[in-house]
């Protein structure tokens, strides 16, 4: 009997044990974007499902055949063939768009449409002997449901962060069919929740691709300069034979490999001292070395910089030097009187040389969700430093364990995704956020998340801050756990103080760290102008002489270190919707939807050209 209790009880632990182990990490296909692949972009059918027909029937069960978007069949053939069939769709003969982009922009009936579309292509496929084949979606707003020939593969929430799926066993020699089902409505429980303040752009947003690698492959790899002034370099792989295999980092241009074995979880890190020949990445000098990751037949390439980012006292150190962030914030739109989303390089290009050139800047918010990592690559080319944030925004549920955990996800999908972009230095967990308990407790979560993924990097989060009278006191219990405090500040705009009264304002903070104005801003209409002594908002000549009076202000707190003004270009918001000055859009932007510059543009450049000159902010 005692034999059968003990049997019983190590059972019982036996089940515990393996109920406790946690699920093996989602696939990151790191990089993904420099291995060879197969791109899916291009022409898709889309149809639009308004009452989410598609998804259940009418008692809520599985949708009947009718109704069956994802269903591996072309639907005008079975109805030739049989004429008792009933379809109440049609994907091959419902219209085509070219994708990655937003559906505003597939017709003039989508522009404020919000709910599910599907969307559907074909693709030919050619399978490769001893390789594992995943199909990447670099994002889709909101949830998304895949499907491959029919089979249901994956769903994925969160707009702004890359998803992938294995379809080794359902991708088929010949013609493959893929489904995806787009439902970009949200609802208290999502991340960010319904109420914002930007275009929610549901649609297939960024790229999406077919990618075939060796059985056991590099899945995330990352390389980092340490504040010890050593390359260290991590990895982890995926596949049956992923425990104690040979790994190995490259930068042949260095002269450099660091090489070891992986441990039983397929994981290995190691680090080597800094050669002489290294040159730091830096706004001034954006140097990007060609790296590579190597284990067996896998080899993942990919460009980075080296450089450190720490904090000192009230100062933010770049390569050990402090430095003044001269920045702004900006939204993911491309130049145009009509955006979609559809960020190309070029698009991020002209967008961020703008900053760079135009406005002499060496920073920029990427406010406020994950962008594009097409963005980033180009800010790492460019020479930008980068504020890159999830969407933890306003009106969150603080409590609920669930919101939590999506928050979490995200902020992991992010951090993997760019751990690799020099031009990150600053990890944002969240945006204008009303203090509470909860809400602290939520906050504090995920700064701790942050440094388990990165101790590389800087914390921080766009704080909200008290004021009585003249005085401004960041009174947050958030900021004594970020290594940068930011704050957003709208002093003359939302309030009735008269400009010229802003420079009187005085900054107060109970902890010693650097700040950073993370917004400020003012609407004006590009073309709009009121020359009368006091003009009016909305005219430029009011935002010039905000930014004038703002400056003012911001000069004379002492441990200011860096600023991103809200914002560079005009964008997208259905809340704005003064029928003279906004029209659908937020009018805060230094240059117009289509690059025209706002007298306010040129203020602000020339803030930052004096500040460069003097060599503030190298």
């Amino acid at each position: 009997m005692l034999r059968v209790l003990l049997a019983a009880i190590g059972l019982a632990f036996s089940a515990v044990a393996s109920a406790t182990v946690p699920p093996p990490p989602p696939i990151a296909l790191v990089s993904a974007d420099m291995r060879p692949h197969q791109s899916l972009d291009g022409p898709w059918h889309w149809s639009v499902d308004p009452y989410r027909d598609g998804r259940a029937g009418f008692h809520g069960g599985p949708p009947g055949p009718s109704s069956q978007r994802y269903a591996d069949i072309i639907q005008a053939d079975v109805a030739a063939k049989d004429p008792t069939a009933l379809f109440e769709f049609d994907m091959q003969r419902s219209p085509t768009v070219e994708l990655p982009g937003a559906w505003i922009g597939h017709s003039p009936e989508m522009r404020y449409y919000n709910g599910l579309v599907w969307y559907q292509r074909t693709f030919d496929f050619t399978p490769q002997p001893g390789k594992r084949t995943f199909v990447r979606f670099g994002a889709v707003d909101y949830r998304a449901d895949l499907y491959l020939n029919g089979k249901k593969l994956i769903s994925h929430f969160g707009g702004f962060t890359p998803f992938a799926a294995e379809v080794t066993q359902f991708v088929r020699p010949g013609r493959n069919q893929i489904t995806v089902g787009v439902d970009s409505e949200r609802n208290s429980l999502d991340v960010p929740p319904v109420v914002t303040d930007w275009e929610n752009y549901g649609g297939i947003t960024r790229s999406v691709s077919l990618i075939s690698v060796p059985e056991t492959f590099i899945d995330d790899a990352w390389v980092r300069l340490t504040k010890d002034g050593r390359i260290a370099a991590s990895v982890r792989l995926n596949g049956s034979q992923m425990a104690g295999f040979p790994v190995r980092l490259r930068i042949p241009s260095l002269g450099l490999t660091i090489a070891g074995t992986t441990d039983g979880d397929g994981r290995w890190t190691g680090n080597a001292p800094v050669t002489r020949a290294l040159r730091r990445w830096s706004p001034e000098s954006p140097t990007l070395y060609d790296v590579r990751f190597e284990a067996g037949i896998d080899v993942l390439a990919d460009r980075v910089g080296f450089r450190t980012i720490e904090v000192r006292g009230e100062d933010i150190l770049l390569n050990g030097k402090p430095i003044f962030l001269r920045g702004i914030s900006m939204h993911e739109e491309e130049l145009g009187e009509n955006p979609v989303r559809r960020i190309t390089p070029e698009a991020a290009k002209a967008l961020l040389g703008t900053i760079k050139q135009g406005l002499h800047g060496n920073f920029v918010r990427l406010a406020h969700y994950p962008h594009s990592e097409v963005m980033t690559r180009a800010a790492d080319e460019l020479g930008l430093l980068v504020w890159s944030e999830i969407p933890v925004y306003w009106q969150v549920q603080w409590d609920n364990p669930g919101v939590l955990s999506s928050a979490e996800e995200m902020l992991r999908e992010n951090i993997v995704r760019d751990r690799n972009r020099a031009s990150i230095i600053l990890w944002s967990v969240g945006n204008e956020t009303p203090v509470s308990d909860a809400r602290t407790a939520f906050m504090r979560a995920l700064v701790k998340q942050v440094r388990e993924l990165d101790d590389s990097r800087l914390v921080t989060a766009a704080l909200l801050s008290a004021r009585k009278g003249n005085v401004q006191t960041i009174d947050d219990p958030l900021a004594g756990g970020l290594d940068v405090m930011a704050v957003n500040t709208y002093n003359g705009w939302y309030t009735p103080d008269p400009l010229a009264s802003l420079p009187e304002l005085e900054w107060r903070s109970p902890v010693r760290k650097p700040l950073i104005f993370s917004e400020f801003g003012a609407d004006a209409k590009a073309g709009y102008h009121d020359e009368a002594a006091s003009p009016h908002k909305f005219s430029e000549e009011y935002q010039a002489e905000y930014y004038r009076q703002t400056l003012a202000m911001a000069r004379k707190v002492p441990f200011l270190r860096g600023m991103s003004p809200w914002i560079l270009k005009d964008f997208r918001s259905p809340r704005r919707q003064h029928p003279v000055f906004q029209q659908g859009w937020n009018r805060k932007g230094l240059i117009s939807p289509t690059g025209q510059r706002k007298e306010a543009f040129g203020v602000l450049s020339k803030e930052y050209q004096a500040l460069e000159a003097v060599g503030v902010g190298k």
